[in-house]
Parts: C-alpha cells; sequence; structure tokens
C-alpha cells in the first residue's frame, strides 16, 4: 500500500511538472519600424531555443502562444537587424525594429542544397518566392518565371491545354542535347522529357516540370551557368534550376486553403480577309465537296465575292428532288474566333501543417481541372505533397519529402501539319463556311457532315472522334538523415526517387481522312531513376578572422526507361477501339534504355573576416555510356567573392554594400546508351502475322572512343547596394565554351551506315545579366513602390564542326532549314529568295518571281530580353504589373505561307479585281533587266512563294513586348479573436496584350516544339490571354 502511495504520489507530481512545463502564455504586440513608424508586415517572431514562431500581419501585429517557462522572443525582417527581447513577463511585447544598411545577411539555396550566406557567393543566383509563383494562375512553373528571371529564354509552344514550355539559360550550349537546364525538386533531380505521342504525331502532352505544383512552391532558385552548377555533375552544364517545397511555418496546428479560378481567351487570331468565299478563279458551286461541283473539292478561298446577294449551291444546302438548293452566299467574319471557347482553370488546394519543439510535417493536396479553348480538350491533375521532418535526439534529423502527381486528358489537340490539327484547317478553308453548323457532324444516317471531304475532316469530328489522351502517375521523394557529431561536422545521406509511368494512347475513327478504317495507337513509357547519395560537411570558425566549410560526399545514379508501343491503322468494326479489333497485324515495339554514373565530389570555401571568400569545388563522374578508358572525367570550379564595403570600411548612408566576384568552371557532359558498340534492334517491331521480327544493326556508326563534351565557363560579376539598400544593382559579365560535343555526322552509304558519332564541334557564349531593384517611395503610412528589372544580353556562336564540315543540319521542315554554320550563331534559318539582280531587285518572270538562291534569312536567337516590374503596396492593398519583351531574332510563319496561298488572309485582298504588278524587274530579252509591268491575278502571286518554296516571303522578326501580368490583390486584417487569418482575393492577368510585334497574325513567342528547332511557327494554336481571381485564407 505504501508503494503504492508513493508511486501515485510520484505520478501525480510528475503530471504536476508536465501540466506546468505544457502551460502557454498569449503575447501579443506590434512591429514597427524606427525611422519611419510604420508597421512591418512579414516579420518573423520566434520563441527563442525551440521552433515555436509566427508572422506579423499586415498592420504588423502579431499573436503567438509561449510556453510560461519561455525567456525571450526573436524578431527577423530581411533588411532590419534582428532584435532578441526579454519576455519578463509581460503579455503586451511592442518592437521597434532598425533598417540594416551593413550587412547582406540573406542565405540563398546553392548547389546540393546547400545554404550560404548571399554574400559569400561566388556567383550569380536569382531566386522567385513562392508567393510570387502562386499569386501566377498558371499550372507550368516555368511560364510564371518569364520577365522575373534574367538570362533566361522562355518559350511556350501554344495556349492549349497541357501544352509544354521550353526554357534556356545563357544560350545554347549544345549542337545535340535539348539545351535545357537540369531541374531538381527537394534535392531530387527530376526528368522533363517531353510527353509527346509516339505514333499520333504532333501531339503535345506537355513535359516533365509541369507536374510540380506551383501552390507547394516555397521558392525557386536558378544557377545560371556551370560556376554554381558544377556539383551537380555532367548534367548541369545548362544550369540547375532548384525547386523548394514547402514546409510547415508555424508552431501549432493549421489549415491554408487557396483556391483560384481562370479563363482564357486567346490573344491573337489571324486576320481573315471577308470578301471572298470558297473557290478558284471566282467560281465556285458545291455538288459533292470531291471535284464533281466547280471546284468544291478546292480548300481555298479565292471564290466568288461574298455579301453582294449572290444565291449559291454550298455544303449545307437544303437537298430537293436530289438538287442542291442556291443559299445566300455570304460572310461569317468570326467563324473561326467563335470556334474558340472560353478555357476554364480550376485549382483548389488545402494544406495541412504543424510543428513541435522536435518535429515539423506539412500534408497538401491540390486539385486542378482544365478545360481548353479549343472544344473537347481537358486535362485533370491531382497532386499530393508530404514534407515531414523530425529530430528526436539533438544529434539526428530524419526529413522526409514526396511529391506525387496523377495526370489525366481524355483529349489533347494536334499541332502541325496534320489533318488532326484544326488551326491548321482553318488556315485552308472556306470564308464563307459558318463553322458553328459544323457542330453537328454527322448526318442522322450516320454519314459524314462536312464542308469538304477531299482533304479535311469536319473539325468538330476531329475534336471529338479522334482523340489524344494521358494518363501519368508519379513520384518524386527523398528521405535523408542527417547526424551531427559535433557542432561542426555532420553527416548527410539520403536516397531520392523519380519514377512515373506514362500511358499515351491515340485513336481516330472510322472516315477520318488519313485513316479511313480508324487507327489505335497506345504508348507506355516507364521511367525509374534513383539517386543514392551521402555528405559529409565540415563548417568551422578558427579564429574571429578566419572561417573554413568543406563538405565531401558522393552519388550513384541509376536511370532505367522502357518504352513499349503498339498500333495498327486498321480497325475491323467501327467504334471498337481494342486491338483485339485490328482487321492487321499489330505492330509493337519495345525500347530498353539503361545508364549509370557514379559520382565523387568536394565543394569547399575559406573566409576572411567574413568579407573574402574563396570556393572551390571538384567532382569525377564514371559514366556507364562512354568507353572505359574514357568514362572517368573530373571537373573543378574556382569561384572568388569580396565584399569591399567590409574590406575597406566604405559604407555609408549613400552605399550601403559593394562585392565583387569572379570564378572559373568546367563542366563535363556524357551520352546515351549504347553508342560504343553494334546494338541490334527489331525492324518494324513484332508482327502478329509473319510471327517474324527481323532484327538489324542501326545505321548510325557506334564510337568505341568518345570522350566527354566538356564546358569552361568564365564569370566575373558586381553587387552594389545604395540607399539603405533601397537600390541595388547586380551586373554579371559571362563567357563559356562548350567543345568536344558528342554529335552524330552523315557519312557514305558505302560504309554500311548513313552516319556516325564522334567528339567534334565548339560553341561558344557570352553575355551579360544585369538585376535591377529599387524602393523609390516607401513612406510612413505604409505605402511602398518597387520597380525591378531584368535585362540579359547573349552572343552566340557556332566557332567549329567536325573537320571538313560547313553545316551541321539541326532540323528540316517544309522549305526552311536551321543549321549550325561556323561563325554563325546556332539556329540560322536557310531557305530560298527570291530570284534578284545584281542589285537586289526580285527578278519576275510572266509576271511572278521564282526561286533564287538558298541563302541565309535568319536566326531565331533573340539580341537581348528584359523584363520589367512594378509594384505598389498600402496596408492591405498591393498591386503588380510586369511587361517583357524580347528583341531581335527571326522566325518563320507557316500560318502565312499557308493563308496566303489559300486566299483566306486579309493581306490577299489587294489586287482581288485589278491584278498586281510585282515591284521589281523582268528581262528584256537582251541580257538585261527592265522595270517589271506585268499584270497577274492575285490568286497567281500569292501561290507563287508557295509553288516555288520560297521561305524568304514568311521570315519575320520576332521581337515582342507583352503585358505579362497586372494583378490587384486586398488582404483583409484580422477580425477580433478569430481563428481565421491572412483572408486575400486578388486578381490577375497573365499574357494581357501584345504591345508590339513586327510578325502578322501570330503571338511570335510560339514554337513548333521545345527541342532545339526554333524559329519555326506551324499552324500554331492561338496562345492564351488568362484572367483569373485568387482566394486564400488559413486557421
Amino acid at each position: 500500500m505504501r508503494k503504492l502511495c508513493v508511486l501515485l504520489t510520484a505520478f501525480l507530481f510528475v503530471c504536476s511538472l508536465s501540466s506546468n512545463a505544457q502551460k502557454t502564455v498569449r503575447i501579443s504586440g506590434m512591429v514597427t519600424s524606427t525611422d519611419g513608424a510604420w508597421p512591418l508586415q512579414g516579420v518573423t517572431v520566434v520563441v527563442v531555443g525551440s521552433t515555436i514562431g509566427t508572422v506579423t500581419n499586415m498592420e504588423g501585429r502579431y499573436e503567438i502562444d509561449v510556453p510560461a517557462i519561455a525567456k525571450k522572443l526573436r524578431f527577423s525582417y530581411i533588411g532590419y537587424k534582428t532584435v532578441e527581447v526579454e519576455i519578463a513577463g509581460r503579455t503586451v511585447i511592442d518592437v521597434e525594429m532598425v533598417e540594416e544598411s551593413i550587412e547582406v545577411k540573406e542565405v540563398t539555396v546553392t548547389a546540393l542544397g546547400i545554404m550560404k550566406a548571399e554574400k559569400a557567393t561566388g556567383y550569380a543566383i536569382q531566386s522567385v518566392k513562392g508567393e510570387e509563383i502562386a499569386k501566377t494562375p498558371e499550372v507550368n512553373i516555368l511560364n510564371s518565371l518569364q520577365g522575373r528571371v534574367s538570362g533566361a529564354v522562355i518559350t511556350k509552344t501554344s495556349g492549349s491545354v497541357g501544352a509544354s514550355t521550353r526554357i534556356v539559360l545563357r544560350g545554347v550550349n549544345s549542337l545535340s542535347s535539348d539545351n535545357q537546364p537540369l531541374f531538381v525538386v527537394d534535392g531530387v533531380v527530376m526528368n522533363n522529357w517531353n510527353f509527346g505521342g509516339t505514333y499520333n504525331e504532333g501531339v503535345n502532352r506537355g513535359s516533365g516540370i509541369a507536374d510540380i505544383n506551383p501552390n507547394d512552391i516555397e521558392s525557386v532558385t536558378v544557377l545560371k551557368g556551370p560556376n554554381a552548377a558544377a556539383l551537380y555533375g555532367s548534367r548541369a552544364a545548362n544550369g540547375v534550376i532548384i525547386i523548394k517545397t514547402r514546409s510547415a511555418s508555424t508552431d501549432h496546428f493549421g489549415i491554408t486553403f487557396n483556391s483560384t479560378t481562370t479563363f482564357d481567351t486567346p490573344l491573337r487570331l489571324p486576320d481573315f480577309q471577308n470578301e471572298y468565299g470558297q473557290g478558284t478563279s471566282g467560281q465556285f458551286e458545291f455538288y459533292d465537296g470531291q471535284g464533281r461541283g466547280i471546284n468544291d473539292n478546292v480548300d481555298e478561298s479565292w471564290g466568288p465575292t461574298l455579301d453582294i446577294g449572290l444565291m449559291i449551291p454550298q455544303w449545307n444546302s437544303p437537298v430537293v428532288n436530289g438538287v442542291r438548293q442556291p443559299t445566300p452566299w455570304v460572310s461569317h467574319p468570326n467563324n473561326i474566333k467563335n470556334f474558340f471557347e472560353i478555357g476554364k482553370t480550376f485549382t483548389n488546394n488545402v494544406a495541412i501543417e504543424g510543428a513541435g519543439d522536435n518535429y515539423s510535417v506539412r500534408f497538401s493536396y491540390t486539385n486542378t481541372s482544365q478545360t481548353g479553348m479549343i472544344p473537347n480538350t481537358d486535362q485533370r491533375k491531382n497532386s499530393v505533397n508530404l514534407n515531414a521532418l523530425v529530430s528526436p535526439y539533438k544529434f539526428l534529423a530524419l526529413s522526409l519529402s514526396s511529391n506525387y502527381i496523377n495526370t489525366k486528358s481524355d483529349n489533347l489537340p494536334a499541332y502541325g501539319y496534320s489533318g488532326q490539327n484544326v488551326m491548321q484547317q482553318f488556315l485552308w478553308f472556306g470564308r464563307q463556311v459558318d463553322v458553328a453548323d459544323l457542330k453537328q457532324y454527322t448526318f442522322p444516317d450516320g454519314s459524314k457532315r462536312n464542308w469538304n471531304y477531299s482533304y479535311h475532316n469536319n473539325p468538330y469530328f476531329t475534336l471529338y472522334e479522334n482523340l489524344n489522351g494521358i494518363d501519368r502517375d508519379r513520384l518524386i521523394g527523398q528521405t535523408s538523415a542527417t547526424v551531427k557529431f559535433t557542432d561542426w561536422f555532420s553527416l548527410k545521406t539520403g536516397v531520392g526517387i523519380d519514377y512515373y509511368t506514362n500511358l499515351n494512347s491515340a485513336r481516330s475513327a472510322y472516315g477520318d481522312i488519313e485513316n479511313p478504317y480508324g487507327y489505335l495507337g497506345q504508348s507506355k513509357r516507364t521511367f525509374r531513376e534513383i539517386n543514392a547519395d551521402f555528405l559529409f560537411s565540415i563548417n568551422k570558425s578558427f579564429s574571429e578572422d578566419f572561417g573554413f566549410s568543406l563538405n565531401f560526399g558522393g552519388n550513384r545514379m541509376d536511370q532505367y526507361t522502357q518504352t513499349l508501343s503498339s498500333y495498327t491503322t486498321e480497325l475491323s468494326v467501327p467504334d471498337v477501339y481494342t486491338f483485339e479489333n485490328s482487321r492487321i497485324p499489330v505492330t509493337t515495339m519495345n525500347y530498353l534504355y539503361r545508364k549509370r554514373i557514379n559520382s565523387l565530389y568536394y565543394n569547399g570555401q575559406i573566409a576572411w573576416k567574413n568579407a573574402l571568400f574563396f570556393d572551390f569545388t571538384g567532382r569525377n563522374d564514371w559514366s556507364s555510356t562512354l568507353p572505359a578508358e574514357n568514362n572517368s572525367y573530373f571537373y573543378p570550379s574556382f569561384n572568388l567573392s569580396a565584399v569591399l564595403t567590409d574590406l575597406f570600411d566604405l559604407q555609408s548612408k549613400t552605399l550601403s554594400f559593394a562585392k565583387l566576384r569572379v570564378g572559373w568552371a568546367q563542366v563535363g557532359a556524357d551520352t546515351d546508351p549504347y553508342q560504343l558498340q553494334p546494338v541490334y534492334r527489331f525492324n518494324n517491331g513484332w508482327n502478329a502475322s509473319t510471327k517474324i521480327a527481323q532484327i538489324y544493326i542501326p545505321n548510325q556508326l557506334p564510337n568505341p572512343s568518345l570522350k566527354p563534351q566538356r564546358t569552361n565557363s568564365l564569370e566575373i560579376g558586381v553587387d552594389v547596394r545604395f540607399f539603405m539598400n533601397r537600390l541595388a544593382l547586380d551586373l554579371t559579365y559571362y563567357s563559356q565554351s562548350t567543345f568536344d560535343q558528342i554529335i552524330s555526322l552523315p557519312v557514305s552509304a558505302t560504309t554500311g551506315y548513313t552516319s556516325k558519332i564522334i567528339n567534334a564541334g565548339r560553341i561558344d557564349n557570352r553575355g551579360v545579366e544585369l538585376m535591377l531593384n529599387a524602393i523609390p517611395v516607401r513612406t510612413r503610412t505604409g505605402f511602398e513602390w518597387t520597380v525591378g528589372l531584368n535585362f540579359a544580353k547573349n552572343v552566340n556562336k557556332v566557332r567549329e564542326l567536325a573537320q571538313g564540315l560547313d553545316q551541321y543540319v539541326i532540323g528540316s521542315y517544309w522549305s526552311l532549314d536551321v543549321l549550325a554554320i561556323p561563325g554563325e550563331p546556332f539556329g540560322v534559318l536557310y531557305g530560298y529568295d527570291f530570284a534578284r539582280d545584281e542589285n537586289g531587285n526580285i527578278i519576275y518572270v510572266d509576271g511572278l518571281p521564282y526561286q533564287g538562291n538558298f541563302t541565309r534569312l535568319g536566326n531565331y536567337t533573340p539580341d537581348w530580353v528584359a523584363g520589367v516590374s512594378n509594384s505598389i503596396r498600402y496596408k492591405g492593398l498591393d498591386f503588380s504589373i510586369l511587361v517583357d519583351g524580347r528583341y531581335g531574332g527571326e522566325i518563320y510563319s507557316m500560318t502565312t505561307t499557308w493563308g496566303r496561298y489559300s486566299g483566306v488572309l486579309k493581306e490577299t485582298l489587294i489586287g482581288r479585281e485589278g491584278g498586281i504588278v510585282g515591284v521589281g524587274v523582268k528581262p528584256d530579252g537582251q541580257g538585261r533587266y527592265v522595270e517589271n509591268d506585268v499584270v497577274v491575278s492575285a490568286e497567281e502571286f500569292n501561290k507563287a512563294a508557295y509553288n516555288n518554296n520560297i521561305a524568304y516571303s514568311s521570315i519575320f522578326d520576332a521581337s515582342f513586348i507583352k503585358l505579362r501580368e497586372v494583378r490587384l490583390g486586398y488582404t483583409f486584417p484580422k477580425i477580433g479573436k478569430s481563428s481565421i487569418r491572412d483572408v486575400s482575393i486578388s486578381i490577375v492577368g497573365r499574357n494581357l496584350a501584345l504591345l508590339y510585334a513586327r510578325v502578322p497574325h501570330i503571338d511570335p513567342e510560339t514554337a513548333f516544339s521545345n527541342s532545339n528547332v526554333q524559329g519555326i511557327e506551324f499552324g500554331q494554336h492561338p496562345t492564351a490571354r488568362s484572367i483569373g481571381v485568387n482566394f486564400s485564407f488559413k486557421f
């Protein structure tokens, strides 16, 4: 009994202690600036010695529940000196913070996630906060970076749902790779391959980076060149984009809800004419749409005049006693505009988070549902994000980060020169056709209802019967453990995985213009990349003046890809989409891809007086894709940064901070698997009829002596800040050269091969980047105006190719080649010009131009890119505007080529009645040229360039200026003691206006694909003008 009483007493005593330890006191107060006495929003308030914290609201006020035993509160805010205040039994603590002008203490994420003070970095880094991205109603985060990152050329392929986006940092480096940067999400390398269709050419199913949910992003850090990215290895030659997802930001249980609704309309459509309808030579009469009428099989608009009272039999005219009756021959000016629907995107996100003394956890779920501007196109995405950290002991921290994404679509639109691309069809069209009347695309008996039965499907038949689907499951995750042996020595180990299965499906119905017996194709790609890492870290100060840090680690990367594809071009029974229903043998193909890289690396820094910093890195990779004698390659980097204001005591009210930096780096790169030895492959897959698979050796001659490709980079920069950090200028000059490139070149067929893979070629890039940030106005009442400028100019040049090779073909489309030529920038556009005399005048024969020389027509690389942002904040109200643009470069527009030939564009109205006399000369029969005076019809004149493969007439200046974004938002003040806080609502417009452009009919910010073949527009879908509403709150 006595023991029981003792135990009970002890238990109650412990419970009493625990209860007292868990008691909390609510402290509130206001944080202001001493020199202006205005409230500071976003100040971090933390209980010293714990993870308990909060932030001030828009009025500078805060409330925090602190343990009764807590002693101090810490107040920190970027640009202000950190303050620690004794609690001393108070429940109201007001704090004044002093603006900090001497030290730059902001911490940034560098390679491998290593955190460094911004002042200690020896290379250019640019970061975008997650709040900026979340406020932008973009599904793909790359689109949110447009105009915000200097040196980045970001191009969205179209405004359709699921369309991919391309980003290139500091110019094109490689002849053969896609030149896009490496993406790293929470320390996990992320695959950014395209998910295009394998057998339904021209379907853009997006790229890997679009799988990342913008609502889960805490920050995006851009490492622009090899100097910053060398530690990431051979895949980092084009820079690295580091994405950090959100973790718990509160000391107690909290829920955040965010909802965005966005509406899309076409930014720009071709300028169509509405005076002449279908036909040629002014003649048209519909009978069967296959040529039995008068020009009724043509898909051009060189027919009779519209809107003058003509009555002509048309495709939708009533048939009486077997005779098609004449109906009014009238225009439908908005027939294409009205075809496009209002695209809608609904995104809803809920996040649950909490933290304690030794743990933090955040769980987020996001649902995104899109319907496109093109009818019956859609995409649905469900994302789950989990970030957890636990420290069971002071010396041990365990973390888990995972992102699961499921992406589905029943139908994504096709593009390019394809019968499935409805935009291409509208460039070969009868301008009298009412598109709305095509919505019913079958007759009661099931036969097809169409305006043309020779060349095109009914556009609604294409979109509702010929479907291009996608179903993708993806997991990106990492688990790690950090052991802290001492205050200055630690070890971090981790395993990361990027795994997905992607199923593309494509089908065409019976009666399709390209597949009259139907089509069914499926392609399943399974991808897995596993990275196992370890990292030892030493960070020690040996005296007040001398500090040293060293990181030594290793990585093993295993990559596996398998693609299994099947297709049939004939179905037995209409509308039964199974391979069992194929009337011919199904063709099946299987591709397997394996790759491994083992790596060791180090990163060190020597610091003197916290003002002079010397960084050095080195990495050695062993790649499975290179021969044994060349598969080991080492590359180092060195960076030096000097904070002049600290070294020479130069701080003043005018000069707040000044830093010089210089660095040199080298990065190596390998190639794809199976380039070293002959590898047998199957020819046209498995044939189920013959049950025989033909095996062949590919036409490319392997090279057992391949060496790694290398990039050398030099970077010099200056970071200067004035007037208490209210004016900041960051200027960078860089020069980099990529040599020993791994490329495939043509060889004589007498060798038994058509190409060989070799090391050859060098591309140089040099340029400047400017980042300017200023706060012109800041008042005591809380009004603040911020201005930002990003500018970059890059000069790219192909220095050399292989010996004896004067050009390298990047891509050939229609009448244009995209080439790499020594002495020229990468991606010069070559095609046929008009025939000209010695003075440059176009030569006409019988009134028409003809084909001249195959010559340089332009280059797709812009001379410079820039973005200007303005932001105004007053208490809870914030307004921002972003304008960006590009200057220079050319683009080839197939919209113009096709539209002029077919007579649908407005410029083809010139000379319709009186004919056209081309400006130029004609032969006089005596060996000389005289002024051309021969009149030809507008139809003949506009068809001449197309008929003669003359690309010159459709080359345009690609410069543009866009009103990229306008945002107006308001954050409501907290009401009383309500648990609901940070309630905000905003209206956001994206891609609102094309303020300046030299190219007609299209948005020049477009691309045929996100490969190296740029500068070509191929009947692209219009880009989208977006207007959205965002609403969020926390409790």
